[in-house]
């Protein structure tokens, strides 16, 4: 089940792409985008995170950490970034209990075939721990625009 909207932002701890481990508590006092994709390097995640990538002065200027999540390994996550120079940390969460903690991850169909895997989600953090907005179905092309917008 997806966290609700005013609940604490539970506190995890994921190598990221260089393999340091990163925890959320780490970003207390920070507003975090805290967003879940489902696979590095493929057309939709890559849009996602370029847009977030372009966009990323304005979190800057707003104090805004970003954090991609996916079940992907720390050595796939540092290609990715390389390959788009995604300007943010890419948290590995190859066992999914991140996501499962966070509700995102469960029973998706893609062309007439069940699988488990990671749903397009993105939480809102504020700097005391707090989710303020969650966005889920998320739209690739459209979502940075639309985080912006609320931080804003």
């Amino acid at each position: 089940m997806i966290l609700p909207e005013y609940s604490i932002a539970p506190d995890f701890t994921l190598p990221d792409e260089t393999g340091l481990e990163r925890s959320l508590k780490d970003y207390r006092g920070k507003w975090v985008v805290l967003y879940f994709y489902p696979k590095d390097d493929t057309p939709g995640c890559t849009t996602e995170a370029c847009n977030f990538r372009d966009d990323y002065s304005a979190y800057e200027k707003a104090g805004v950490t970003i954090l991609g999540v996916s079940k992907d390994s720390p050595t796939s996550h540092a290609k990715f970034k390389a390959k788009y120079q995604l300007p943010f940390s890419l948290l590995a969460d190859e066992e999914h209990k991140v996501a499962d903690q966070y509700g995102v991850w469960g029973r998706k169909k893609y062309m007439g075939k069940e699988y488990d895997g990671m749903f397009r989600t993105t939480y809102l953090i504020d700097p005391d721990g707090k989710i303020v907005k969650v966005f889920e179905n998320v739209k690739p092309a459209d979502h940075s625009a639309e985080v912006l917008a609320v931080i804003k």
